[in-house]
């Protein structure tokens, strides 16, 4: 068994149909979802807001078993990759997870765990402590509360992601 964190975003073509596929895809697997915060995109591309949402998942997956879930759910929205960091249908991406109580470590480079780049991004951080009021993200300097890394943030890019809605029934909810 294992606990893992996704991330997924879009913002192209029907969004928030998009991220519903996620909640849909992993359906019994889910624990908590957050609510859909619109957010500017990362990373320097010129292109449209994101929706993004972070969920909890559990379930007898592997960490990769995860991210293999979660590309499918890429393809069905026929998700491309040209550009990084550019417009998509639909980007899943695994957080973090843990297995056996500890927290998933690994450089593998189909699969770095925690995601290296998750404390800095105020769309995976916010809607997560949402979900997770507990939160905490192994960082290189060890395991950091999710609050604080939030806090350290430039207040602007954290000012940047708002909560829009709720996508439903099967939104919202806690552990």
């Amino acid at each position: 068994m294992s606990r893992a964190v996704l991330s997924a975003g879009s913002n192209v073509g029907d969004s928030l149909g998009h991220l519903r596929s996620v909640v849909e895809g992993f359906g019994d697997e889910l624990v908590a979802v957050s609510a859909v915060y619109a957010t500017p995109p990362w990373g320097g591309i010129e292109q449209d807001d994101f929706l993004n949402i972070t969920l909890i998942v559990d379930g007898p997956l592997s960490a990769r078993q995860w991210l293999d879930r979660g590309n499918e759910l890429e393809q069905a929205a026929d998700r491309t990759r040209e550009v990084r960091w550019g417009p998509r249908t639909l980007d899943v991406d695994v957080i973090s997870v843990t297995e056996a109580g500890g927290v998933v470590v690994d450089d593998d480079p189909v699969l770095t765990l925690p995601h290296p780049r998750a404390a800095q991004r105020a769309f995976v951080l916010i809607p997560w402590l949402e979900i997770e009021p507990e939160a905490t993200l192994w960082t290189p300097e060890g395991e950091r509360p999710v609050r604080e890394l939030i806090d350290a943030l430039d207040a602007a890019e954290r000012d940047a992601v708002r909560a829009v809605e709720r996508l439903g029934p099967g939104g919202g909810g806690g552990s």
